[in-house]
């Protein structure tokens, strides 16, 4: 089971302590000791570098690697005693605060967290008192991350409704959450017990969540390689070719292509493969007159009687 959100929080600490210790460790020996993939610590190490002691920056960690061992060339300048600036101060325990009030966190953490913000609060003696005053509130997707957080940790079976933007649809199915992890937005990755097969949702399209009481049970499974991307194609998947003008180029930036070809007008023609082609018919709705799908040719005219439903339906209405 990967770990969640909270044990990769933990496990980053430990790391800039353990790393600390062994200056010029090897990447393959400090992976082992934390029982994760080199491809997972190499992740840690590229958010590493943007913590430090300040909110004001200055005394980041500078850590890098060059794949085989990993450099701290600053442990002493961090090493310093903390001193928390009132306004430091004050967002720490806004920050605190709100995270202690999220559904689904488990409860020996919201103490800790409790625990350590009374402290916080003693040490900072006035500038706490600013910090009463303000408040945060979490978007409905803070509590959808927590529920599937709470759900990997106490390996919980999840319900989801579910907004599917290729068929326009909500489904309700049963999930077992396997990770999430982030790639522009945040996802789940889970096994669906309604398609039988691993699925990846995408937070802010679950309309509603519910923890069960049944146990998350996923089959073992090989985590996807995500440092390229979260869409990888197979060779096996049907190709579509697609025709955009200069308006649609963004689409060779967007979707992993086999082949882009410069066509005279300043557009490009696409070769992409997807498991799933009748999804790309809302990517000719989206294009307009800025592309067209070529082939194969059935999802071609499906696109078309697809723009020619909609025309109609937005005439009817006008």
């Amino acid at each position: 089971m990967a770990a969640n959100a909270i044990d990769q929080t933990r496990r980053m600490l430990s790391l800039v302590t353990y790393l600390r210790e062994r200056p010029g460790a090897h990447v393959g020996d400090v992976a082992r000791a934390f029982g994760i993939t080199e491809d997972e610590l190499i992740s840690d190490l590229d958010v590493l570098p943007m913590c430090g002691t300040s909110f004001r920056g200055g005394d980041l960690l500078d850590i890098d690697t060059d794949g085989e061992q990993i450099w701290w060339h600053n442990p002493d300048d961090v090493a310093e005693p903390l001193r928390l600036a009132a306004d430091e101060a004050t967002a720490l325990l806004v920050a605190a605060r709100a995270v202690a009030t999220l559904p689904g966190l488990r409860e020996g953490d919201r103490e800790a967290l409790l625990r350590a913000t009374a402290k916080l609060e003693a040490a900072a003696g006035e500038a706490a008192g600013a910090s009463s005053r303000l408040s945060v509130t979490f978007e409905s997707e803070g509590g959808v991350f927590a529920e599937v957080d709470r759900a990997i940790s106490e390996r919980r079976r999840l319900w989801l409704r579910y907004y599917s933007p290729a068929r326009d649809e909500l489904t309700e199915r049963e999930v077992d959450p396997i990770r999430l992890f982030a790639v522009g937005h945040t996802y789940m990755e889970a096994w669906c017990r309604l398609s039988e097969a691993r699925r990846t949702f995408r937070l802010d399209r679950v309309a509603e969540i519910r923890l069960l009481d049944a146990p998350s049970a996923p089959p073992e499974i090989e985590l996807r390689d995500l440092s390229e991307g979260l869409v990888h194609p197979s060779a096996d998947d049907p190709e579509v070719v697609v025709e955009v003008g200069p308006g649609g180029r963004w689409v060779a930036e967007y979707y992993p292509h086999d082949s882009a070809e410069e066509l005279p007008d300043g557009g490009l023609r696409i070769a992409l493969r997807t498991p799933d082609p009748a999804s790309l018919r809302r990517l000719a709705l989206r294009l307009g007159g800025e592309g067209r799908i070529v082939s194969p040719p059935e999802l071609a005219a499906s696109a078309r009687q697809a723009a020619c439903e909609a025309l109609a339906a937005y005439e009817d209405q006008a």
